[in-house]
């Protein structure tokens, strides 16, 4: 795995817009040295011209600013908000700049996914939530329930190493892994901190060296699992194996609460996660429909001891496509306080998705259906990983923007 357990981290849950952005807003624009952040989404919005404002403050201190943003996911900024930016020494790039055709962007697959940032080498964030105004409950319905931490201590070299290969000389994929580790060894210890915080992993998917990472330290606490395990997953349609993981360990007697969107943002999601329904409710899987507002959020507990939190979904382009940054962590404290607050959505704003009765027929009809599915998500990651994965381009914005 990508991943190098590291103890004696303070790390910190940030919920939703409301504390994630006065909290990192803060942090960047009293930046000394060096700031690097990497994002699928920054919109000219007012959230977005936050962020810009503390990027401007952090060069108008002389600190080295970097900004990576996802080509697909920030096709369209305008010159009046990148200017700015590049004026003041800014540093912007897009990873693959959108690719377009008749009007429509093409180049869907394999996106930079990250929400990443690493400020002095001292503080990091690690989650899933983009730079736009969705995230923020005044956008009304269909704002966004989401998670991030910030992270202070020993594994921040780490983070910081590896933001620092992406945005600073992309390379070819060995010469980045060998670039991170080395840099990761020279700066792991960049962060004096209190012994005995919390022991974490920063924990990547890539297309070359680390393609099932993430989905490995899921199906090892799984595994492991002797009380409970809670998943709170925005696009849950996962691999084989993970659901298999998930129903045997229902059926040894593991408490497994799985909460999945019940209003979703894209109605096409709901309809492919309720293809699992039966086959995980038979296994005595408990599953929750989040109907408050559109969950984008990305987080697990298990036995109040192992969490997670990052950008991954549990779905074939998080886990077989997407590059994706997670952080695992090693803390009953943190761990229980995650678990407490997606408790808190479990009780307050979800519906328990009860087995429907059907018919014989019907029942014949959904279990071929379901066979077909799961043979479909079982073979999912060899068909992708043999797709043609080429260098992905990062390059320089222009005044136009990506």
């Amino acid at each position: 795995m990508s991943s190098r357990w590291v103890p004696g981290n303070r790390i910190t849950l940030l919920e939703n817009g409301e504390a994630y952005y006065p909290r990192v807003f803060e942090v960047i624009a009293a930046a000394e040295r060096e700031v690097l952040l990497e994002t699928f989404i920054l919109f000219d919005d007012k959230v977005g011209q936050q962020l810009q404002q503390a990027l401007l403050a952090a060069a108008a201190r002389g600190a080295e600013v970097h900004v990576l943003v996802d080509g697909w996911g920030s096709p369209d900024l305008p010159a009046s908000f990148t200017q700015p930016l590049m004026d003041a020494g800014v540093r912007l790039r897009s990873f693959e700049p959108a690719r377009w055709l008749f009007g429509a962007r093409v180049n869907l697959l394999r996106r930079m996914h990250h929400k990443l940032v690493v400020v002095d080498g001292q503080r990091a964030f690690v989650g899933g939530i983009n730079y736009s105004i969705d995230h923020l409950r005044e956008f009304g319905p269909l704002a966004k329930q989401d998670y991030a931490v910030e992270l202070e201590g020993p594994l921040v070299g780490q983070i910081q190493a590896f933001c620092r290969a992406n945005v600073l000389a992309p390379q070819p994929a060995r010469s980045q892994w060998l670039q991170r580790w080395r840099a990761g060894l020279a700066r792991g210890g960049v962060t004096d901190t209190q012994d005995g915080g919390a022991v974490a992993a920063f924990v990547t998917r890539d297309n070359h060296l680390h393609r099932t990472d993430i989905e490995r330290h899921y199906r090892a606490a799984v595994r492991n699992a002797r009380q409970r395990v809670l998943i709170a997953n925005a696009y849950f349609f996962p691999g084989y194996r993970l659901l298999r993981d998930l129903r045997r360990a229902a059926r040894r007697g593991v408490q497994v609460d799985l909460i999945v969107q019940g209003h979703p943002d894209q109605p096409w999601v709901k309809r492919a996660t309720e293809l699992l329904y039966r086959h995980l409710l038979r296994a005595g899987v408990n599953l929750f429909e989040y109907n408050d507002r559109p969950l984008h959020g990305k987080v697990a507990v298990v036995d109040d001891n192992w969490a997670t939190v990052g950008s991954s979904n549990l779905d074939p382009t998080s886990l077989s496509l997407n590059l994706e940054a997670n952080v695992v962590v090693r803390d009953p404290a943190f761990a229980r306080h995650l678990r407490e607050r997606i408790d808190h959505l479990l009780e307050e704003s979800c519906e328990r998705v009860e087995r429907p009765a059907t018919g014989r027929l019907r029942s014949a009809w959904i279990a071929v259906r379901s066979m077909v599915v799961f043979h479909a998500l079982r073979r999912f990651p060899v068909w992708a990983s043999r797709a043609s994965v080429r260098q992905p381009k990062v390059v320089p914005m222009g005044s136009e923007g990506p």
